[in-house]
């Protein structure tokens, strides 16, 4: 019997995805065994470095697939104002400050779960984002985020208007 009648499983996003991303969009890598070898478990692409406006959206749509977050590690320098906590979808998350660099946020879930995000600059192109999400998101993956950003050409500084 031939199973060209049956659909193709593929753990691939479709081309159409990948030509979808844009900023605001959040990859993410959920594995489902403690073995988790990756460096990064997903990506986000803020549209601007406004954590107040950015954040609510990213912690609703982890939350989703996650369960409730609690914490979100980042890196004051890299944002504007940042706030001690947020309320989204009536719960308090926590915001935490620390040197982890503009190229990454930690999440936390419950007390121990934290997942790591690369962060892709809000002036990064279509195509360096789209790559950089996909090596973040490679379960085999042992880049740090720095370095990711680097290989992209996302590192560069935001053209100055």
């Amino acid at each position: 019997m031939s199973d060209s009648g049956l659909p193709r499983v593929t753990r691939l996003l479709p081309d159409a995805v990948h030509q979808a991303v844009k900023p605001g969009t959040a990859v993410v890598r959920l594995q489902t065994t403690h073995d988790r070898r990756g460096v990064l478990d997903g990506a986000w692409w803020p549209c601007s470095r406004d954590i107040a406006a950015e954040l609510p959206a990213l912690i609703s749509a982890l939350t989703e697939y996650l369960g409730p977050l609690t914490r979100v590690g980042l890196d004051a320098g890299a944002w504007d104002a940042l706030p001690t906590r947020l309320l989204v979808d009536d719960r308090v998350v926590h915001i935490d400050s620390f040197p982890v660099g503009d190229d990454t946020v930690l999440v936390t879930r419950g007390d121990q779960d934290h997942f790591s995000l690369l962060v892709i600059p809000p002036h990064a192109t279509p195509e360096a984002a789209r790559t950089a999400m996909a090596e973040a998101v490679r379960a085999s993956n042992i880049t740090q985020a720095e370095q990711i950003l680097i290989n992209t050409g996302t590192d560069r500084a935001a053209p100055k208007t």
